[in-house]
């Protein structure tokens, strides 16, 4: 075993002691070369399974739009759960919440 596949080793069971030990664990995906090989990761420690967690987006509203196509369909591929959430949808909440709150 060479030194990237104890890496990939330690890194899948890292995944499965996280999904093992908390009750709702989630992987943040942007999209980009470092969040692919999460999701490659995830695909190794429970595939045939479903992930135990759902694929988190933070969208700041500056992506391309191939970064968000590619994020959407390859969701739809794997068939996992996809959470977007707007950046600027919390910046207005919290606006309104200090508007209120004044």
């Amino acid at each position: 075993m060479d030194y990237l596949d104890k890496l990939e080793a330690e890194a899948i069971h890292i995944f499965r002691e996280v999904a093992g030990q908390f009750e709702r664990p989630a992987l943040l995906f942007s999209g980009g070369k470092d969040s692919i090989v999460l999701v490659h990761l995830a695909l190794k420690a429970f595939r045939p399974g479903k992930f135990p967690f759902p694929l988190v987006h933070i969208d700041s509203g500056h992506n391309f739009e191939e970064v968000l196509d590619f994020r959407d369909n390859l969701a739809k591929k794997l068939g996992e759960k996809l959470i977007v959430r707007q950046v600027l949808d919390a910046i207005k909440r919290h606006n309104l919440q200090d508007a209120k709150g004044k």
